[in-house]
């Protein structure tokens, strides 16, 4: 069971979830596509290739546990976001207490549909999450559950 489908409160409904963008794994499959150059390049780059397959794995490992033990939800009541497992970071707060839910995106990240996302709360707390997919998506819906 999710994370946030195991805090839901009485009454409680999910109307918004979404989760990092895809392109947080630009950076193993570009090391992945370096190793496959210098396997066709030849036998005596093949070393460098296999280091870069290797390193291709290692990172896409460590993004892919990010990927799957992250999420961000809108209910009718809350905004719940959790990211990590080992070092877990998590945000329940009220909607009528959201103060903003600030965008920032590039024009390749509104191109490809994700973005910075800073959530405010009335008492001043700040909380930055990076490569969220359908950030307006999410925004709209702190909006729409706070009225």
């Amino acid at each position: 069971m999710s994370y946030v489908d195991s805090n839901l409160l009485p009454g409680e409904q999910v109307t918004f979830r979404t989760h990092l963008s895809l392109v947080i794994f630009t950076v193993p499959v570009a090391l992945a596509v370096l190793a496959l150059v210098f396997y066709l390049i030849g036998p005596g780059t093949r070393i460098v290739g296999h280091l870069f397959l290797l390193g291709a794995l290692a990172v896409g490992a460590v993004k892919y546990f990010d990927y799957a033990t992250s999420e961000f939800a809108v209910t009718n009541k809350r905004i719940i976001i959790k990211v990590g497992f080992l070092k877990r970071r998590t945000l329940e707060m009220q909607v009528q207490k959201v103060e903003t839910v600030a965008v920032n995106q590039g024009i390749g990240a509104r191109i490809l549909g994700y973005g910075d996302i800073l959530v405010t709360g009335t008492g001043g707390t700040k909380e930055a999450f990076r490569h969220v997919s359908a950030p307006l998506k999410l925004r709209h819906a702190v909006q729409a559950a706070s009225v």
